[in-house]
Parts: C-alpha cells; sequence; structure tokens
C-alpha cells in the first residue's frame, strides 16, 4: 500500500461514509508499518472538493443564516454549517499529509491524528443532524476551506500559516460564542450540543498548535522570519488582521500564538506573555 496514491484516494472519494471507511483501513495500515512511500509521486491540485456531488455549492452569502435555534429546521441549518467544517477539516488534514514529501515522520503521524479528530467530529455531528430530521448535503454549503487549500498548495509555509494556523484558530474565538448561543435553549439539544462543541473546541487547540509548530518548523527550514506569518495570510485572505470583536487570549496563547499576535487582531492590549 503506498501512501500518497492511497490518501489520493480517499481524497477523492466523494461519499462521506465511503471516505471515512477507507481511511480507518489505510489508518490501521498506518500504524502497522504497512505503508510504503514513493515521495516522487505527483500531488494533484484538484478542481472541486469532494463533498461537490453530496453537498450543493453555493456562494458563501448564499448559504443558509442561522438565524434561531426554536425549530428542528433552524437547528439544522447550526448543525450542518459545523458538520460541514469538520468534513472540509477531514480533506484539509488529509490533504496536508498528500500533498508535502520528504517530511519527517511526526508531520504524516500528526495530520493524520487531526484527519481522524475531524473524522469523530463530522459523525457526532451528522448523528444529531439526523436527530432533527436532516442529513449531510441537505443544505448548500460554500467551498472556501477546499479553495483556499488549493490556493496554498504550493507552499507549506503559506498553508501550515493560512490553513491550520489562521484559519482554523479561527474557530477557536468562534466556537464559545456558539456555545453561549445554544446555552440559551436550555433542553436536551442544547446539552448535547454543547458537548460536542466542547470536545470540538479542546481538540482544535492542538490541531492549531500542530500547524503553529509545523509552520515555524518550515520557516526555519527555509529561512523565513514566521513574524511574517501576517504577511503571509494577507497575501491569500487580505483584511485577515482587521480587529476581531472576540479573540479567545486563552485558547490561542495554548494554540503558539504569542501576545503581540493575538493583539494584532484585538487592537488592544488582552494578554501578557
Amino acid at each position: 500500500m503506498e501512501f500518497f496514491t492511497i490518501l489520493e484516494e480517499i481524497l477523492e472519494t466523494s461519499k462521506p461514509h465511503d471516505k471515512i471507511e477507507k481511511f480507518k483501513k489505510f489508518y490501521k495500515s498506518f500504524f502497522d508499518k504497512e505503508i510504503k512511500y514513493n515521495h516522487n509521486q505527483t500531488s494533484k491540485l484538484f478542481e472541486n472538493p469532494s463533498f461537490s456531488s453530496v453537498c450543493k455549492i453555493v456562494p458563501a452569502t448564499k448559504v443558509p443564516r442561522r438565524r434561531g435555534l426554536k425549530t428542528k429546521t433552524e437547528r439544522a441549518i447550526l448543525l450542518h454549517a459545523i458538520a460541514h467544517i469538520e468534513y472540509s477539516a477531514i480533506d484539509l488534514a488529509l490533504d496536508h499529509s498528500y500533498r508535502f514529501k520528504n517530511m519527517p515522520d511526526e508531520y504524516y503521524y500528526d495530520w493524520l491524528e487531526v484527519a481522524d479528530d475531524e473524522i469523530r467530529h463530522f459523525l457526532m455531528l451528522e448523528e444529531m443532524l439526523k436527530e432533527q430530521g436532516y442529513t449531510y448535503g441537505d443544505f448548500g454549503v460554500h467551498s472556501f476551506l477546499f479553495d483556499t487549500s488549493m490556493a496554498t498548495a504550493r507552499s507549506l509555509i503559506d498553508r501550515m500559516a493560512v490553513i491550520p494556523r489562521y484559519l482554523e484558530a479561527s474557530g477557536l474565538d468562534a466556537n464559545p460564542k456558539i456555545i453561549e448561543r445554544v446555552k440559551k435553549l436550555n433542553d436536551e439539544f442544547s446539552q448535547k450540543v454543547i458537548k460536542a462543541l466542547n470536545i470540538i473546541l479542546d481538540e482544535e487547540i492542538d490541531h492549531v498548535k500542530k500547524g503553529d509548530k509545523w509552520f515555524k518548523w518550515a520557516c526555519e527550514k527555509d529561512g523565513i522570519n514566521p513574524q511574517r506569518f501576517y504577511d503571509i495570510v494577507e497575501r491569500y485572505l487580505p483584511g485577515a488582521t482587521k480587529k476581531k470583536e472576540f479573540v479567545n487570549v486563552e485558547f490561542r496563547k495554548k494554540a503558539g500564538y504569542s501576545c503581540q499576535e493575538i493583539e494584532i487582531l484585538a487592537k488592544k492590549k488582552v494578554c501578557d506573555e
């Protein structure tokens, strides 16, 4: 079993549960050291995300708005939006492993572990979505994460900076706000969702930290100053350093952010090193 060939097949698998089944089989073989590596394999630039045959891709402005949580449909819209982020994150982690060759073994262990976490997150959310009478693919989704991953496909530094270290870190800010919103329901649904979101939030710290580690590793290897982080991100996401109303200082610090980096987003003094 060749590492990059199998990852390419998994990445191109369109049905979520087929993808997950293939990954589980591959992941076991990976840990059993039954995998060979062809670092001369040429990685593809994918034209469409794997979920394009399952979900209707729409502009971000057309994605269903999460206005309320009173009805099953409103609750499903929220769950679907989060499930889509987690499903997209499965492919992101797999693509980190697939695209960059001749990396230390630890790099591949890290991102396959992340993919396994994201699968677990997706399945938790999918189960709750089904309890509301819906399934993944019932609402329109955007392809922003996929598009950005392909834009950063030619540079490990750029990929690590933009995807795990910047975009995934944004989830550390957004997740607690969603939890506070759901708490107001104070019912069985809210308890389930909060439990799942707390698991995701806790594990996402480690995911961002892995991005931080490999971003700094790649910077050192290529002689790039890691303080150029926001310059790199701004090339792909103009306006990335505009003021954020809420910055999760505690969790960003745990994930590798310096106070200086955090305060660039907060636009004020918010923490001490």
